[in-house]
């Protein structure tokens, strides 16, 4: 054996224990991260994480660089409601009381949990109300914080023709309290939002009074927009963790003109993509006419609820049932199996066994593909 050679052969032997230290090394902590993580501070386990399509790198040997490989694996997270006939909440469900489908295609459960999960909200309000009813909603804002935990983070905007950031997350409840104390629906919009957060979605027209809420004029009348209003705070909510529950609490008189520049199913596609809720306060006529699809749509296609408050009582008591009850809704998640995966829309159906109980959870889901 040529002496050049004996002394690759000693490097490699030399060599050898460390690689092999690095490998074991390697594989504890890949257990360690796989392990079940306790919470240290009380909080509900977090949910699984949606792993969208990735590429996993690898090598095969010799000098052809590195393979890339697709995996698909998702994890469908579905929080769930459960009424009884009276429309009160139940919650004394286990794992295998539910059944879910997918596409009609029943599937395995692979996590569920009854804990409180925290909440990331944005409080959506209409500031184009009937005077009457603006002074009703002006007066019952600061109740929401009733309905709020420590551990929940609040956004707020308020929409006419533009939706406006009135105030970013925050879960410092003394100064969400300074804000809606400030807002008042029919003047002005308190505080300042960010620059992204405040610029309307399209240009405006027209000078705009000091103190005086963005309100463009279409045809001599205030537009309502609903629907761009609902997408704004799905952007809002998009980077929200899965370890929250997301959620659009609007109050509303249910009114949405036909500018919008998107479409309910445009935004039904973000919002279901993005494990979004909306529950819906209607108002003033809102409450006289309980058809007005423009909210009820969204609160049944996402899994969400409608309320109608006639009274400021009524309105604050809705806030906090609505934020305890989102907060305490049961989290199934499952593993697609047996369905078609190159679809982009995929229907959900989720049942219980127990007769007599009514179901609220999301219609489906879309996969949106990256942007290329």
């Amino acid at each position: 054996m040529s002496r050049e050679i004996k002394g690759k052969f000693a490097e490699w032997r030399r060599a050898a224990p460390l690689a092999l230290l690095v490998m074991m090394v390697a594989a504890a902590g890949d257990a360690a991260l796989s392990a079940p993580q306790q919470s240290q501070s009380g909080a509900p386990p977090a949910p699984p994480a949606a792993s969208t399509p990735q590429a996993v790198t690898g090598t095969s040997g010799g000098d052809q660089g590195p393979q890339r490989f697709k995996t698909h694996t998702e994890e469908v997270l579905v929080p769930v409601m459960v009424r009884d006939g009276s429309g009160t909440a139940v919650f004394d469900l286990e794992k295998k009381d539910f059944r879910i489908f997918e596409d009609d295609v029943e599937q395995r459960v692979t996590y569920f949990s009854n804990d409180a999960f925290p909440l990331s909200v944005v409080f959506l309000v209409d500031s184009d109300l009937p005077q009457r009813t603006a002074d009703m909603v002006d007066q019952s804002l600061g109740a929401v914080l009733g309905g709020m935990a420590e551990s929940d983070e609040l956004a707020v905007v308020l929409f006419s023709q533009f939706p406006r950031t009135v105030m970013d997350f925050d879960s410092n409840q003394n100064q969400i309290s300074d804000i809606l104390k400030r807002t008042d629906l029919g003047r002005h919009f308190p505080g300042q939002g960010s620059r992204t957060m405040t610029e309307p979605p399209r240009p405006t027209t027209g000078s705009q009074d000091a103190g005086v809420p963005q309100q463009a004029k279409i045809l001599g009348k205030v537009s309502k927009d609903l629907d761009d209003a609902v997408m704004y705070c799905a952007e809002m909510l998009r980077t929200r963790g899965r370890d929250r529950r997301k959620l659009v609490l609007l109050v509303s008189d249910g009114h949405n003109s036909h500018n919008n520049q998107a479409s309910f199913t445009e935004v039904l596609r973000i919002v279901l993509a993005n494990d979004i809720s909306l529950y819906g306060i209607g108002v003033s006529e809102a409450v006289l006419d309980r058809k007005r699809s423009a909210i009820l749509r969204y609160a049944d296609a996402t899994g969400g609820d409608m309320f109608y408050a006639p009274t400021r009582g009524g309105l604050e008591d809705d806030y906090t049932r609505i934020l305890e009850e989102a907060r305490n809704l049961y989290t199934l998640s499952y593993a697609p199996q047996g369905t078609d995966r190159s679809k982009e829309f995929h229907s959900i159906e989720v049942r219980v066994k127990r007769p007599g109980l009514h179901v609220l959870a999301r219609d489906g889901y879309y996969v949106l593909q990256p942007k290329k």
